[in-house]
Formats: C-alpha cells, structure tokens, sequence
C-alpha cells in the first residue's frame, strides 16, 4: 500500500483481463491468445488513444489524464459505478495535490452524537478504514459480540477477518469478506498514503490468507444501502435494512442506521434488543448499592 502506480498498474490489469474480445464487440480469429482479455493495443484502439499513451496508463502514470481519457477508458473495460469512482480517486491520487491526505481524525463533533442519540435504530459511524468513531445505545447492543471481544480500537474489518465469532455473528459471512476488501480498496484509491490504513492493510494481509486473496482481486464496491442479515446472540436472526450515508460537514465518516419494516419479526427482535440494551446500560450506569439503598 502507499504506492498508487502499483495500485493503478494492478487494478487496470485485472479490469483489462476480465473483457474478452467478444464482449468488447471485436472478431475473434481465432487461435491461442496469449492473454486471456483484451491485448493492451486493443484496449487503446477501442479508447481513442495511442497504444504508447495506453501502456504509460497500465504503468501506473495515470498522473495528468483528462477527463474524456479516463471516461473512454471505463468504457472500453466496462466498469461499474465503483470501479468509475475507484479509477477516478486514483488519477486524482496519482496528482501531486493527493499525495498527503488521509483518513479524516478519531473524532466527530457532539452534534453528530446528538444525532445518533436522537434515532430509534442501532446507528453508527465509521471512517474509510472501518474504524467504529461513534454509536448509539442500540448499535452497542447490535454490534456487542464485537464490542465485548475487541482488545483495541473497534475496526468491523478487523473483526470480520480476524475474529471466528464473526463467522456466527455474520450469517452471510463469505460475502461480508468480499464486500469489506472491496470497499477498503475503493478507500486505497481515496487515501493510498494514509499511514493508519497502510497499517490495516499489512495487519490484514499478514493474519489472514482469505484476506490477501480477496484483495488481491482488485474488485471494488460502494456502500450505500443493502441487507445485513445477522445471529445476534441474545435476540436471534436479524434481517435489517442498511443506509450509509456520507456526513457533509465531517468528510470521510459515514453514518450507517439498521431499520426493520414494521410488523416483521426483525422489528420485533429490534424492540427485544431495545429493552436488553436500556437494562444493560442502567446496569452499567448505576452504582453499587443504590437500588437497595432507595
């Protein structure tokens, strides 16, 4: 990590390798191809630019290229909303403006906890990289087997990949690896030289072989709404509804807030784990002695 040529040379790459002359609209003569998508002079061809521009790209010196560049090149290689934003972040990093910026601060302002404090639904923020920043009372209760196992900072990636009880708590546990490496690698397009995530990135890859491999697949993914299907252990199955979505005054955090609809049995396990999360906090909060002292 750290390094946005490789970041940029791998991810062009992979993309490249995946589009195959057919799906790209060109004949196939037939034979053996020594690569198993496109050849890089076809991928300029179906860009508009020349074959010696096109390999400086795959370099990894994406530093300078224009708008209408990058646009024909997502194009050629097909690629998603994510993978247009991801290539994007990496031109931009690949500038001299980016090279220092990281992950914003471990903290918010109290108006956001105010807010987090105001919902009805387990709520909580993160930044890029997955560290948890802030909670409210019932995204404690969601997120308490993490909480209660964690030794450090809480880092859901980390619990994910290095911890087994995630393989109970996340019910759809294969899918949740792939889509935590995929948005930390949307964020290594957004902060490459941030040193706490470099950090993530090499205690991940060194622990954890699944880890390294779904990263090394390039793919990346946005976060904004979808289900979260979780065994909590004191309420059961939770089948929740997700929203992320970016705090315009505090860039880099997201706030992401777990509804049920109303009358499913997640909705009511949510009203369960209410009631649990309120007595465990009067618990916590009240001093020893004083119920039988009132």
């Amino acid at each position: 990590m750290g390094d946005v040529r490789s970041e940029v040379r791998e991810f062009l790459s992979s993309r490249r390798a995946r589009i195959t002359p057919e799906m790209a609209g060109l004949p196939a003569y037939g034979g053996n191809r020594r690569v198993p998508g496109l050849r890089r002079e076809e991928v300029a061809m179906l860009s508009g630019v020349s074959v010696d521009y096109y390999v400086r790209l795959e370099r990894g010196n994406l530093a300078g290229a224009s708008e209408s560049v990058l646009d024909s090149l997502a194009n050629t290689l097909q690629l998603d909303d994510a993978e247009r934003e991801h290539l994007y972040d990496l031109a931009r990093a690949a500038g001299p403006e980016r090279r220092r910026r990281t992950s914003p601060a471990g903290s918010l302002r109290p108006a956001v906890q105010q807010v987090l404090d105001a919902i009805d639904s387990p709520a909580w923020v993160r930044n890029g990289r997955f560290d948890v920043i802030a909670m409210n009372t019932l995204g404690r209760a969601l997120y308490s087997p993490m909480i209660e196992d964690s030794r450090g900072p809480l880092n859901t990636a980390r619990f994910a990949y290095l911890n087994p009880k995630a393989r109970e708590f996340f019910r759809d546990y294969d899918k949740v690896l792939n889509d935590c490496a995929a948005m930390l690698r949307m964020e290594a397009g957004r902060t490459p030289h941030d040193p706490d995530f470099i950090r993530l990135i090499g205690e991940l890859s060194t622990q954890s072989e699944v880890f390294r491999e779904r990263w090394a697949s390039q793919d990346v993914k946005q976060h904004r709404n979808g289900r979260k299907r979780l065994h909590h252990p004191v309420v059961g199955d939770l089948d929740l509804d997700y929203e992320a979505m970016e705090l315009p005054g505090d860039p880099g955090f997201r706030l992401n807030v777990y509804t049920a609809p109303a009358g499913t049995p997640t909705a009511d396990s949510l009203v369960l784990l209410a009631s649990w999360a309120a007595t465990r906090e009067h618990q916590t909060t009240t001093p020893r002695g004083a119920a039988a002292s009132s």
